[in-house]
């Protein structure tokens, strides 16, 4: 197999952009998606807190309790794929339109969409698939901690927020660390499948030189270059986490 690396020489600027707006693209996800997946983990497992005392406070629960199993179920069950042209083609018209957008309309919504419109389509549908995902992280690791634990929380006088606030999520968190590692580079592989929407991330400067020379090795392999160097980073920032972690577990 011969490889001309040489057809790479002239898109290096085009890799390097790609680069960066996958990185940008991972790092949002995984923000705005840890704060979502908080939020909606510490929902689901409310189940096991002491139930308000009025009833309407116990019913708004349910219905938001509701609201994040569905939320959770469809994205967990549908394909990020479909997600991504789902949010591009479908929600952020209705959102972001010269005409009657909701969000914006007029000709900031024109400028936005044609300079901004894929990037933030691709963060929105990253962002919600990664909620959906952490939730059920921040859920599992919480209900891995026994009841005692909580139990004896109570009995010191704290309150449920206290007892998650000092004594769950400390312990939890040690044990959500390589998951959420985990997600992570899920979500930086991910980030592929926003070409789709035309962001000029990693895989679409790929597909740009390949179109180019009718040569696939070169760019693909230089991409998966670039994926690994960043899932590796990702991951040997993790153990440097997870390691004072651990030695405090002990």
């Amino acid at each position: 197999m011969d490889l001309r690396w040489e057809i790479l020489s002239g898109y290096w600027p085009l890799f390097m952009s790609g680069l960066a707006t996958t990185i940008e693209l991972t790092l949002v996800a995984i923000v705005v998606g840890l704060l979502l997946g908080v939020v909606l983990g510490l929902i689901s497992s409310s189940r096991s807190a002491p139930p308000p005392q009025s009833a309407l406070a116990r019913w708004v629960l349910v219905i938001v309790r509701g609201i994040t199993t569905a939320y959770v179920t469809f994205f967990r069950g549908t394909p990020l794929f479909v997600q991504i042209l789902l949010v591009h083609f479908a929600v952020m018209p209705a959102l972001i339109h010269p005409d009657n957008g909701l969000l914006l309309s007029g000709d900031m919504a024109r400028t936005f969409r044609q300079e901004h419109g894929a990037f933030f389509s691709g963060c929105v549908a990253l962002s919600l698939n990664a909620g959906a995902y952490i939730s059920e992280i921040f859920r599992a690791g919480i209900q891995s901690i026994h009841l005692g634990q909580t139990q004896a929380a109570w009995s010191v006088g704290l309150s449920h927020s206290q007892a998650m606030r000092f004594v769950i999520l400390p312990q939890a968190f040690r044990r959500m660390v390589p998951a959420l590692v985990n997600e992570g580079v899920t979500l930086i592989k991910d980030s592929s499948l926003v070409s789709a929407i035309g962001l000029a991330e990693l895989a679409l400067a790929a597909r740009t030189v390949a179109g180019a020379y009718s040569r696939y090795w070169e760019p693909y392999l230089a991409i998966s270059a670039m994926y690994l160097i960043l899932t590796l980073l990702l991951s040997t920032l993790a153990k440097r986490l997870e390691a004072p972690a651990h030695l405090r577990g002990r």
